[in-house]
């Protein structure tokens, strides 16, 4: 199924759910179709990441994260995502997409998207995003401070630390080679 329909039918049930605190998990439930599918018949790689933004979607609408970015002239921006695929998502299967805040530092916002069936995790995304206006990155303590969090990140897993500096080390190593050309 097209991800455009999947977001359109996700916004139009969104006036009739209630909000969420930033802090709890928001589930979206789905079913996979045939587009979904790669040569092996199985949820294709990148369509998790696909996914993965729904999921975002309707957490930033049920925190009310999107209506403080919009406060702030700022729109959400993916930088670097993550995937660990675990277990097969086969055609025409259920499945619950749950989204979680996992903390934010200077820089960037990190959430977790866990594919779950029948109980068990089929994959997760991790990504880390900014809000970004005309005037530059917003920082992550002043989005949740509208949101009514305190502006301390809760700690985050070491895993994810050695990730987030992985990301930046690469950036770094593209700006230098984008130098020296």
């Amino acid at each position: 199924m097209n991800l455009w329909f999947r977001l359109f039918w996700m916004l139009l049930k969104r006036p009739w759910r209630k909000s969420a605190d930033p802090f709890s998990t928001t589930v979206v439930r789905m079913r996979v179709w045939p587009l979904d599918l790669d040569l092996n018949r199985h949820v294709t790689n990148g369509r998790y990441f696909t996914l993965a933004d729904i999921g975002r979607m309707d957490y930033v609408l049920k925190t009310g994260a999107f209506r403080t970015a919009l406060r702030h002239k700022a729109v959400p921006i993916v930088g670097d995502a993550w995937g660990k695929f675990r277990r097969e998502l086969k055609v025409f299967e259920t499945f619950e997409l749950h989204t979680r805040m996992l903390g934010w530092d200077e820089k960037w916002s990190f959430l977790e998207h866990r594919f779950v069936k029948d109980g068990r995790v089929a994959g997760v995304v991790v990504m880390r995003g900014v809000f970004r206006s005309s005037k530059g990155t917003v920082r992550p303590a002043d989005i949740v401070r509208d949101l009514g969090v305190p502006e301390q990140s809760p700690p985050l897993p070491d895993w994810l630390s050695t990730w987030s500096d992985s990301c930046d080390g690469m950036s770094q190593q593209l700006r230098e080679e984008e130098a020296k050309n």
